[in-house]
């Protein structure tokens, strides 16, 4: 049955049906991180959102190219027109250059992304590796009109473009009042209006990161990125743009204002955000210092955290709730993630102890048979990730009473039954199993040393040191090993 996807587009505050502009093929741009310190609990929810939004539309059947950016110049600390550059002052404190900055939290991210399991993007363009495409943007914003030079830098002018257009129409802001008081107030500066943004900035003397441009030496505004590289990539028109909620205005917003500025018409079909991680409903982040690592989590060194969190038990902590709705932060939140993440674990890995018989039983077959579905339409009725879970858990209790045998299953409905909740739990949500994988680890380990223990026992073989022979296989006979001599040499197996 073809699955038709609804998803919830911030344009238009409605859910719509997803139909791709050149389809099969799909264009995705994601915002990524700013890559100033190490990725936190608030990083991984955009991170995970979209690559649950990835793998369902590849699932589906659509060649998706995703684009998920890395800001490594332009994001001012204070707003996006003033303030010290975030990489460059990090880099100022540790005495570093700033690529170097950026390249090591670029390092983390990654490192943290694979550990919660996300898949990489189709393309990871640089902000830094763009300048000559953000320039080129600004030359079309300026040629058409919607944008100034004041004393080298580069302004978009709000009052023009909102005559012409309409500035707010992803935020829902009506900026005329504030374009008029805008005029009333001193220290504007530069600007035109206190509403105008950068598009390009004329760097100080003592700013590290600079490039020359018709303008001055300077740097892109942090809004261009994004325009500028989606565009290369993914052209004029693209599918999804997407991001944190937080991004909406004023980001998201002087996006689809440049594209339009530009080019003459919107670059976004759907708008997509997810919404925020927060502790005592105040939202994480750096900027507030009320933030956790995700290596914090991870190996539980934070004065708020009880214990250790595993990646995946951060990972089904986020897909517990809707990507649209708050979720709070606490200790007991994350215990009860754990304790339902290993319930179908337990789930998965007890369908291969379950024997089928002839026939089924009438409730086991009816869970069976409606299972697909049911996770289908959740997942269609924009990404409703909660619902999967639960439906796969009605699953597992469905295993369980066949573990008891409390009930009974054929072998067709057994497959299908292991088939969908694999595809769904590991495919789809895409958890894994990190029990499974850390015994597999430790078994290719416990090989190495067994290997490195009878190298040594067949050394002492060739020197008929039959004492020492006998008291390495005694040792590894106690330790679970069983070990056999052949005459094609030694061989051993793990009884425990």
């Amino acid at each position: 049955m073809e699955q038709k996807l609804l998803i919830y587009n911030t344009l238009t505050r409605t859910k719509q049906l997803f139909e791709p502009i050149h389809a099969p093929n799909v264009g995705m741009y994601v915002c990524g991180p700013t890559v100033y310190g190490d990725p936190h609990l608030g990083h991984a929810r955009p991170a995970i959102t979209f690559d649950i939004l990835f793998r369902y539309l590849k699932h589906l059947g659509y060649k998706v190219r995703y684009v998920r950016n890395i800001t490594d110049v332009g994001h001012l600390e204070h707003d996006a027109d003033e303030g010290d550059d975030k990489i460059e002052k990090k880099a100022r404190l540790e005495q570093l250059e700033p690529m170097e900055i950026a390249q090591y939290y670029t390092n983390r991210y990654h490192d943290a992304m694979k550990a919660l399991n996300v898949l990489p993007p189709s393309i990871e363009p640089h902000a830094t590796g763009h300048i000559i495409e953000q320039e080129e943007l600004v030359k079309e914003i300026l040629a058409n009109g919607y944008a100034y030079e004041s004393n080298g830098s580069v302004y978009f002018d709000i009052e023009k473009y909102n005559h012409d257009h309409k500035y707010g129409i992803l935020s829902g802001r009506n900026l005329d009042d504030v374009i008029n008081n805008s005029r009333e107030l001193d220290g504007v500066g530069e600007k035109h209006n206190q509403v105008d943004f950068a598009l390009w900035k004329k760097a100080q003397p003592e700013h590290i990161m600079r490039w020359p441009s018709p303008w001055s030496d300077g740097f892109p505004g942090w809004h261009c990125e994004c325009t500028a590289m989606g565009r290369k990539y993914l052209g004029k028109k693209f599918d999804i743009h997407g991001g944190g909620m937080d991004l909406v205005f004023p980001h998201h917003e002087c996006e689809i204002a440049q594209a339009v500025a530009s080019q003459g018409e919107p670059m976004v079909k759907y708008w997509m955000h997810n919404n925020m991680i927060t502790i005592n409903g105040q939202k994480m982040g750096k900027s507030l210092g009320n933030f956790i690592t995700l290596e914090q989590f991870f190996t539980g060194s934070h004065e708020l955290l009880k214990q250790a969190f595993s990646p995946m038990a951060i990972r089904f902590f986020i897909l517990s709730a809707h990507y649209r709705g708050t979720v709070d932060f606490s200790n007991d939140a994350l215990v009860a993630s754990e304790k339902g993440l290993e319930r179908l674990m337990n789930g998965l890995s007890d369908l291969d102890r379950i024997q089928p018989q002839a026939e089924c039983d009438a409730q086991t077959k009816k869970v069976v048979k409606e299972l697909r579905q049911k996770c289908y339409d959740a997942m269609n009725d924009d990404l409703a990730t909660p619902l999967v879970i639960s439906h796969l858990f009605e699953a597992c209790s469905v295993v369980n009473k066949l573990i008891d045998h409390k009930a009974t299953i054929c072998a067709e409905c057994l497959e299908e039954l292991r088939a969908t909740m694999r595809l769904f739990a590991f495919d789809i949500l895409g958890l894994a199993d990190e029990k499974a994988a850390n015994n597999e680890a430790r078994e290719e380990a416990y090989g190495k040393v067994v290997d490195m223990v009878l190298d040594l026992r067949s050394k002492a073989r060739a020197n008929k040191d039959w004492a020492t022979c006998d008291q390495i296989r005694d040792a590894l006979k106690a330790a679970g090993f069983e070990v056999k001599d052949t005459k094609d040499g030694c061989v051993w197996k793990l009884n425990v």
